[in-house]
């Protein structure tokens, strides 16, 4: 199955033994007991992925972008939700991208919030006008802003798979009826918040996705990354246009390529995708770059 395999780059660290590694994120927990208990240690690498892919080629400096932004939205963000970091060091060997965090108990739902129709979104509105269920108004477009923000949730899908959108009923079925409605609050509450602050920015957070884990003492928490270019769409706001696609501040210079002929690859093979060009790692390099600062730095 395409994708499934993660280039082995996880380095090794000392006090800590490497147990996962996702599409972009490797996962270690402590050799000894650590002093700030049941943790593990999330560590962001260069690595980017596309159409379920793991790419050949790494992207210089996004690992720590998209910890550095993190960090900064979990702050923007602490009085609605509290989330999983932990205030202790991490090696010399991945500082700057990674993170000490609690162990949880993590929910298998994506938590998307959408507060503009494009994506996956857009497709199943031009099927049934509905997303996820949720019927929307006649006559939206790529690009149109919804009337307000809406819960649709995605089951987890393994390295290589796709995350499949689903109903709230759903999710209720999955994990229950309580903890579903806490989810879906707490999400559309943080895309809210975050929407605001955006905006200040000149940036439109057209859609985003959270993952929340609980605690052993059951409290819900925020977790993984949160509001970066890798796991939200971001638009510049002076260029909005509803009726097309809208330029954004995340991978699309490597969708774009690989889509294209120069690329010569066939995203509906099982052959792997090939080296990015020189050109468009820079190019996206300056997009991550360009996100950050103008969100973390003004």
């Amino acid at each position: 199955m395409p994708g499934h395999v993660v280039p082995p780059t996880a380095p090794e660290l000392p006090g800590w033994r490497h147990v996962y590694s996702g599409k972009i994120r490797d996962l270690y927990e402590p050799v000894e007991p650590h002093p700030a208990g049941d943790v593990v240690l999330v560590v962001a690498s260069d690595r980017i992925s596309a159409y379920d892919w793991v790419l050949p080629t790494e992207i210089p400096g996004k690992g720590g972008i998209l910890t550095g932004l993190s960090l900064w939205w979990f702050d923007q963000v602490r009085e609605i939700v509290a989330n999983h970091t932990v205030e202790a060091p991490v090696p010399a060997e991945v500082e700057g991208r990674a993170m000490v965090c609690k162990r949880l108990d993590m929910f298998p739902v994506e938590c998307v919030a959408r507060g503009y129709l494009t994506g996956s979104g857009l497709v199943e509105y031009q099927e049934s006008g509905t997303v996820c269920g949720i019927p929307l108004p006649d006559g939206l477009v790529d690009g149109s802003r919804l009337p307000e923000p809406i819960f649709t949730p995605a089951t987890k899908a393994e390295v290589g798979e796709h995350d499949e959108n689903v109903s709230f009923e759903a999710i209720v079925e999955r994990i229950g009826l309580e903890d579903a409605v806490a989810l879906r609050d707490l999400t559309l509450a943080v895309y809210s918040r975050a929407h605001e602050i955006a905006a200040t920015k000149g940036i439109i957070l057209a859609d985003t996705k959270f993952e929340f884990g609980r605690t052993a003492d059951g409290q819900i928490l925020l977790a993984d990354e949160v509001l970066t270019p890798d796991s939200s769409r971001f638009w510049p706001a002076d260029e909005w246009e509803p009726g097309h696609a809208q330029p954004s501040f995340d991978k699309q210079f490597v969708r774009d390529w690989l889509t294209s002929a120069e690329s010569g690859w066939d995203r509906r093979s099982d052959d792997a995708p090939p080296a990015l060009p020189a050109d468009v790692v820079e190019r996206t390099r300056q997009r991550y770059i360009e996100a950050f600062d103008r969100l973390a730095k003004h």
